[in-house]
């Protein structure tokens, strides 16, 4: 059995090396004036840290709870499920009412309702799928299109004008940054922490499997609705701030999975903010900053994303 000290070490190069990029990323090829750059990088910097740990602790979370290293909220139509909502909610105010009614107001009518039809969403596929793994990613896939045809169908009926302005959430990007949807998306992450931090040992029991919780005395139905309440809550959060990365958080599990030496989650939870953290500070940084944005970070992680996605499920097989 993996010393405590063998994670803390883990855990603090991962540290080490997010902070160095961090500088990197707010002092490479700085020309001008420094309260101008610094203050623009910095709410980047927040961005990104902030998308990291939606991302990554929603996925580590969805596959507690799944039992499955190889699925993700992305995968089985949490992403195409919000965009649909943000597409509805723009059709039916129109592009003077969802300007209007502000980043926060917009949060609170979207975040609910994602959080309501994610449980939803849930139980319809864990009902049907009857613990077969592809059957449950058929049937994610089945209603992550339905989503998406039914976001375009919508987006076709608007005003040109409105399609627009719904296309801008539509793909992922990082390069620009919503400062009210920030703030909520930090004050979500800051509460959540101490929610999931105070659950760890919980967490740990749950990948025992459902039988083996309830035997232990977990109060499994409660927790599981809890865990994708958060799941939901996160992703809501990281698609409002840069949009859809199906593939982001597979990628980032693989990583943590085969890179942490104990399977805790008082280990395996900080792992995959600051692996996720690493990733998008230092791609930010080559992207932006060394190569002068001539690439997208999004293309890049979900390329990769979708070969690791690939490998689990072909690894799974053989």
């Amino acid at each position: 059995m993996p010393s405590p000290r063998s994670g803390a070490r883990f855990l603090g190069v991962l540290g080490i090396l997010l902070i160095i990029a961090s500088i990197l990323f707010m002092t490479y090829g700085v020309k001008g004036s420094w309260d101008f750059v610094l203050q623009l990088r910095g709410k980047k910097l927040l961005m990104l840290l902030t998308v990291a740990y939606a991302v990554g602790v929603s996925t580590l979370l969805f596959q507690t709870l799944t039992h499955n290293p190889i699925l993700t909220p992305g995968l089985l139509g949490y992403d195409s499920l919000y965009l649909l909502l943000q597409t509805l909610t723009l059709f039916i105010f129109g592009a003077v009412g969802y300007a209007s009614i502000g980043a926060f107001t917009k949060f609170t009518i979207e975040a609910p309702l994602m959080m309501a039809a994610s449980l939803l969403l849930f139980r319809t596929l864990t009902r049907n799928s009857n613990g077969d793994l592809a059957r449950l990613i058929l049937t994610g896939t089945i209603f992550g299109v339905m989503f998406r045809s039914f976001n375009s169908l919508l987006q076709r009926l608007i005003d040109p004008t409105l399609f627009t302005v719904a296309q801008t959430s539509y793909f992922a990007q990082f390069t620009s940054v919503n400062v009210s949807m920030l703030m909520i998306g930090i004050t979500v992450m800051l509460i959540s922490t101490i929610w999931i931090w105070r659950m760890r040992y919980q967490l740990d029991v749950m990948m025992l499997g459902r039988n083996t919780s309830i035997a232990l005395g977990i109060n499994y139905p409660r927790l599981s609705r809890n865990i994708l309440l958060w799941i939901a809550l996160l992703v809501s959060v990281s698609t409002a701030l840069v949009g859809p990365v199906s593939f982001f958080g597979l990628l980032i599990c693989a990583l943590v999975n085969a890179c942490t030496p104990s399977m805790t989650h008082r280990l395996r939870i900080p792992a995959a903010f600051l692996m996720a953290a690493l990733i998008l500070v230092c791609g930010q940084l080559i992207f932006e900053h060394v190569l002068g944005m001539q690439g997208v970070l999004s293309v890049v992680i979900e390329f990769c994303g979708g070969l690791v996605f690939l490998w689990l499920a072909l690894k799974r097989q053989s």
